[in-house]
């Protein structure tokens, strides 16, 4: 190896243990990469961000635009108020589930498709008894198979269309993944409904919400008595004063018999306040003698106790792409800015017993939220928390639907007859939803998951680069000496399980950008078409089945489905053999040498 493919590989190990050490999110450790290539002079500096406008970065992004509209209108909500009449059978709610959102993960974004049903599949497992560690698995590899079946399923499809042009054919069309993918997906979810839920932990004790967040017990009604010394002062003094002693939560306060829901910290007190505090014994006794404050008797029938159910209550879990990751409560200034109180936080199935205000959150955390009913949603959307407990599915305008529906089959249309690239056919789609009013413009940006959109732009010139220096060609004469000697089936076998190991510990579309090159060479190697080894690129870098970080969807049910890091093989190992078993054959046949 020559100085520029040692440099390349060097950095590309390194990615790779970055990646898996998951310390550095993973766009700042592309962007990284990028930065050391550029700067050895591997890349030209007017190609090191040439990622940024590549036509796979704009379409990937014009989808999840595309999918919030679809979202807003109702069009999934659509769906999954249909799924609630399945029964309680588990194979049906299995089949069922898993069925609808590889159809919709075919069409939008998975992460979005699963996020609508992820909580559809909660509330039918606690309806039927049911761990929902049966359900949430399957769901997430069912988003992951159907990603599988057209250009706009999932980023690896819309990288490999592109990488097509460099074998001199054209882009792969809307649905020239499907006749692959829909049998892989088919083959997938027969052994998911049959064997493969079965197959998956039971641990209902873990994900019982009503086990983990227990709260009326840390409730409590105090009264700032006369001559109290914090009457005359701000909330923020009164809490700022025992902070280091009590984990103390103010969810509410009553004055001259009117309520007052999560009350500025800026409130000055007075003297017969009533506060309704959250807190476990050991810091409320410490509140109560550090401050003066007194306990409001529980036999007190007084005009104004505190009403409990009026508070708005919700479980929700972290998503790998929200603000609140690696922060916490009191640096964000829930309360303040969102209008949100967190009582409680869950993470691997158990609740955490440390202050709130003292844990930085991570993806898949389950937090207990006290929030305005009006207000919660739209503030759990900000934030990148999706709302888990049973909620009333809300269900699009008739008109919006068919709107939603009409642009994004015009868009899909477009892309299949080849009258317009697929970037210009989705952004112009994306563009109508926003004009018609089916995307306020203040959630454009919110909706493209930009972490994944610079990852992509910061590892495309990377993956030229390998090309250039030869570090493709290494990689494809090294797989060209074993298939010499084998069938081509072989060959490709090898390739698709390579990647799928890849997919499972880096983002699948930094997998499709690294292993896309190599194909190409092995079929110049081979002198054969390059549409079947892209093909199985783009299969295995979609079937990231093994582990929770290898794609959003499984770090996703984590939680909620109270699974550990070494749950994901037992049913993921066979459903990966199972696709390599047909995958192969099936694009030999689809897609011969």
């Amino acid at each position: 190896m020559d100085r520029d493919q040692i440099i390349v590989f060097s950095v590309l190990a390194a990615t790779l243990i970055l990646f898996v050490w998951n310390r550095w999110r993973y766009d700042i450790v592309a962007l990284l990469a990028l930065l050391v290539v550029a700067l050895a002079g591997i890349v030209p500096p007017d190609r090191i961000f040439y990622g940024l406008g590549h036509p796979a970065v704009i379409t990937v992004a014009a989808v999840l635009v595309l999918s919030r509209g679809l979202l807003n209108a109702g069009v999934v909500d659509m769906i999954a108020r249909h799924l609630t009449r399945v029964g309680n059978r588990p194979w049906i709610q299995v089949a069922t589930l898993t069925a609808t959102v590889a159809l919709c993960s075919g069409f939008m974004n998975n992460v979005g498709a699963l996020a609508l049903l992820m909580p559809v599949a909660i509330w039918m497992a606690r309806k039927s008894n049911h761990s929902p560690s049966m359900l949430l698995m399957p769901l997430a590899f069912g988003s992951l198979l159907g990603g599988t079946l057209t250009l706009i399923g999932t980023p690896p499809n819309i990288i490999i269309a592109t990488y097509r042009q460099q074998s001199g054919a054209a882009s792969f069309g809307m649905f020239d993944f499907m006749p692959v993918g829909a049998i892989i997906t088919l083959v997938g979810l027969l052994f998911i409904t049959l064997i493969g839920w079965r197959m998956t932990p039971q641990r209902k004790d873990k994900s019982d919400s009503e086990e983990l967040f227990e709260i009326s017990d840390y409730l409590a009604e105090v009264r700032v008595p006369e001559n109290c010394p914090f009457a005359g002062k701000t909330l923020h003094e009164l809490l700022g004063a025992v902070r280091d002693e009590a984990d103390v939560l103010l969810i509410a306060l009553v004055r001259d018999k009117q309520r007052k829901e999560m009350p500025s910290a800026y409130e000055i007190l007075r003297e017969h306040d009533i506060l309704l505090v959250k807190a476990d014994s050991d810091s409320l006794k410490a509140f109560l003698d550090l401050t003066g404050i007194e306990l409001v008797p529980e036999a007190a029938e007084d005009e104004e106790a505190v009403d409990h159910e009026e508070l708005t209550l919700a479980e929700a879990i972290i998503t790998p792409g929200s603000m609140l990751i690696g922060t916490t409560a009191i640096n964000l200034n829930l309360r303040e800015r969102y209008g949100i109180n967190v009582l409680a936080v869950a993470r691997q199935g158990s609740r955490l017993r440390k202050r709130i205000g003292k844990i930085r959150f991570a993806a898949g955390d389950i937090l207990l939220v006290q929030s305005d009913e009006n207000s919660l949603q739209s503030n759990l959307n900000t934030l990148g928390c999706l709302p888990l407990a049973s909620r009333g599915l809300r269900i699009g305008k008739p008109r919006n639907v068919l709107l939603a529906s009409i642009i994004f089959g015009a868009a899909l249309a477009l892309i299949a007859f080849e009258l317009v690239p697929a970037a210009t056919a989705l952004v112009g789609g994306a563009l109508a939803m926003v004009l018609i009013g089916l995307i306020a413009p203040g959630e454009i940006y919110e909706s493209i998951d930009m972490p994944v959109i610079v990852l992509l732009a910061a590892i495309l010139p990377i993956g030229q680069a390998m090309e250039s220096t030869g570090g493709s060609q290494l990689l494809a004469d090294g797989l060209l000496r074993v298939g010499r000697s084998a069938p081509p089936a072989v060959t490709l076998a090898i390739l698709m399980a390579s990647v799928m190991l890849l997919s499972n510990v880096i983002n699948n579309a930094a997998a499709a950008v690294l292993a896309a090159p190599v194909a190409i060479n092995i079929a110049r190697g081979m002198e054969v078409s390059a549409d079947p080894f892209l093909m199985t690129v783009a299969i295995g870098a979609s079937c990231a089945f093994l582990t929770p970080i290898g794609h959003q969807s499984n770090t996703l049910v984590m939680t909620p489905g109270g699974y550990e890091f070494g749950d994901y093989w037992k049913m993921g190992l066979p459903l990966s053999m199972l696709v390599v078993a047909s995958g192969v054959p099936l694009i030999l046949w689809f897609w011969p040498l």
